[in-house]
């Protein structure tokens, strides 16, 4: 892969150039995160002073066929995707088809936020940045679990159905929806679908051969990872997340490899620059240099603090961006069922760290890796990231059963309460999640949603009027409360959720849910 430039220089490892954190170390390491956290496969990559100096897989793609990781492996990026967006719209900024203050409505008409003011004021940035007054992970559960038929008009038309949760442009909550606006205003700026832009002024010119936008479009690949989760310590394959119209790429469909990611994050480092003796340019450096502009505030710190001495903490376009030892880091993660991973820049020292993994809960893994390795990049002496993980996990899982487990013992103890499903039983409808259906099958009430048919479940009588539900949809941890309201005959009037674990993921926001009750008469069953 590399020239030697003299016979008396001798590399450490194979075709790697001299560095701070030897392929040795990093193999030690994730040997050690396997044998402490049960991991199908693990692809890691790691870039120091401008140069490649690790590309390795570890570890199976699937279960079920035992296939080994390599460097080429494809995995899900998720979240990892947004820089994509970003980088699309600075490139386009650059076109001269957009800026980055040009008002979304500009762009898309339709566009309707919850205020008329902020509609009118939102400015592609808003789009980007986290920063809309929304609550975090506003309306994901249009696309979580998937299989939902939301489109992207029914994104761009649900904002207006939402509830803030601060004042606009004051406060950073997560959001992805926006994302999926982000990418259709990409479409409507160059006339390709978000996917096909990405991949072809972006993936294809820094020769990211293997990437794709979003799963659908692989073909004549069979080196792809797939999703696994552990339940007991054991793992076990599940299903692949897919959007069948492909609309949350822009928010997180990638799917790429390591050896791929080192490409894209070279050319981070080199501030948008790429090809032979950097000669060709990708996107301009004063576009780029707003990538890694924060855009909102998440901490700061004059004095400094904790065990890195940060002094800021903030998100750019795509970028969440915050101080250590005294340099700057630029990082992302991203998850989907079954899926993870981190991908890390130091711009000082020419140094990335690209960790995908394909288990869930892998979330300590992927953080303690890139924080094994960052820390020996840039000189920190911080902590045991494994013992550090090892007592969090134990603690936050234990956390957990004593809240979930005091759930379902509850519904044990009422099981002998009958009730009359009658007052219950009807279409409820969300302005923005549309209509549920409550119904008895047997002795039993059942959910289930008409637009995402995998939110199906049977409700257990917990307290008072109000139900724990269990979903058939097992995937991920997602059960919740559904709490009815009654009129004065005792009649359900509405519905109010909210996840029982507090471990829930946050794009399950059932408590973003306002279900009203609609009149029998203007509805008949189909059950």
């Amino acid at each position: 892969m590399y020239k030697l430039i003299s016979i008396l220089v001798l590399l450490p490892f194979f075709g790697f150039p001299q560095a701070r954190v030897s392929s040795e170390f990093i193999d030690s390491i994730v040997n050690v995160s396997m044998s402490k956290f049960p991991q199908a496969g693990i692809g890691v990559a790691v870039i120091q002073d401008g140069k490649v100096t690790h590309m390795k897989g570890y570890g199976i793609t699937a279960a079920e066929s035992g296939a080994q990781v390599d460097e080429n492996t494809l995995f899900a990026i998720a979240s990892n995707s947004k820089a994509f967006t970003t980088t699309a719209l600075g490139i386009l900024a650059d076109q001269g088809k957009l800026s980055w203050t040009d008002k979304v409505i500009d762009h898309i008409p339709e566009f309707r936020m919850y205020d008329p003011w902020v509609t009118e004021n939102f400015i592609i940035a808003d789009l980007l940045t986290h920063r809309s007054g929304l609550g975090l992970g506003a309306g994901d559960l249009m696309f979580f679990p998937d299989g939902a038929d939301f489109t992207v008009d029914d994104v761009i038309r649900s904002f207006q159905y939402q509830t803030p949760v601060s004042d606009f442009r004051t406060k950073y909550d997560y959001d992805n929806l926006l994302y999926v606006v982000a990418g259709e205003v990409v479409k409507r700026a160059c006339g390709k679908s978000w996917d096909q832009f990405v991949e072809d002024e972006i993936m294809d010119k820094l020769g990211m051969e293997n990437s794709v936008g979003i799963f659908q479009n692989i073909t004549n690949n069979t080196n792809i990872a797939y999703p696994h989760k552990t339940e007991n310590g054991h793992i076990q394959q599940i299903d692949t997340y897919t959007k069948s119209d492909g609309s949350l790429g822009a928010a997180g469909g990638i799917y790429s490899s390591v050896n791929d990611m080192s490409k894209w994050v070279l050319m981070h480092l080199n501030e948008g620059l790429y090809g032979d003796m950097l000669a060709d340019t990708l996107i301009s450096k004063k576009n780029h240099q707003e990538l890694w502009k924060i855009y909102t505030n998440i901490g700061y710190n004059a004095f400094g603090g904790g065990i890195y001495n940060n002094h800021y903490r903030g998100y750019g376009l795509g970028f969440n961006l915050r101080d250590e030892n005294g340099y700057t880091i630029v990082q992302h993660s991203g998850g989907l069922p079954g899926m993870l991973s981190m991908v890390t820049m130091i711009p000082e020292l020419k140094a990335g760290i690209i960790i995908l993994t394909n288990t869930d809960p892998g979330g300590l893994s992927i953080l303690t890796l890139t924080n094994e390795i960052k820390d020996e990049i840039i000189g920190a002496k911080g902590l045991d990231w494994f013992e550090w993980a090892a007592s969090r996990l134990n603690k936050r899982e234990s956390e957990v059963d004593s809240v979930v487990n005091a759930v379902w013992a509850q519904v044990e103890k009422v099981k002998p309460t009958k009730l009359d499903f009658k007052q219950y039983v009807g279409r409820y409808k969300d302005d923005w999640f549309g209509e549920v259906v409550i119904y008895q099958k047997e002795d039993h009430l059942w959910i289930k949603s008409l637009r995402s048919p995998k939110l199906k479940g049977l409700m257990h009588y917990y307290k008072a009027n109000s139900f724990a539900v269990a979903w058939d949809y097992r995937d991920m941890d997602c059960d919740a409360f559904a709490i009815f309201q009654l009129d004065e005959n005792g009649k359900a009037t509405s519905i109010s959720m909210k996840g029982i674990s507090p471990d829930i993921d946050f794009s399950f926001d059932f408590q973003d849910l306002d279900l009203r009750k609609i009149p029998e008469k203007l509805f008949e069953f189909g059950f």
